[in-house]
């Protein structure tokens, strides 16, 4: 799903305007980006939680010419997802081992 299906999605079960669904949907993500600048944990039940994750420098290779480049240390976005959201995913996906199998079917004479 592209930023432009979730805008149309929610014109569609809003009856909103597609032009008042995509500010809906811009101030969600430029709030969610403010927060995680300023160093907040964004939870929202039932979906998961948003927060930063801080990397340490290290020496990493330029991959081209095989150089040593120094890579400053850097806050990264991370999402964990909620239990609901895990068991929503996988709703329906049964494990093949543990679904017992049909027993076979009585020869006709």
């Amino acid at each position: 799903m592209t930023k432009a299906d979730l805008i149309d999605e929610v014109s569609r079960l809003a009856e909103l305007t597609r032009k008042d669904s995509e500010v809906i949907v811009e101030t969600i993500f430029d709030s969610v980006v403010r927060s995680l600048r300023a160093g907040d944990k964004i939870e929202i039940r039932g979906f998961g939680s948003f927060r930063t994750r801080q990397r340490k420098p290290r020496t990493g290779r330029n991959p081209k010419t095989g150089e040593k480049v120094e890579v400053p240390a850097k806050k990264i976005p991370f999402f964990k997802p909620s239990k609901e959201l895990k068991d929503l995913v996988n709703e329906g996906i049964v494990d093949a081992a543990a679904v017992p199998s049909a027993p076979p079917a009585a020869p006709i004479a």
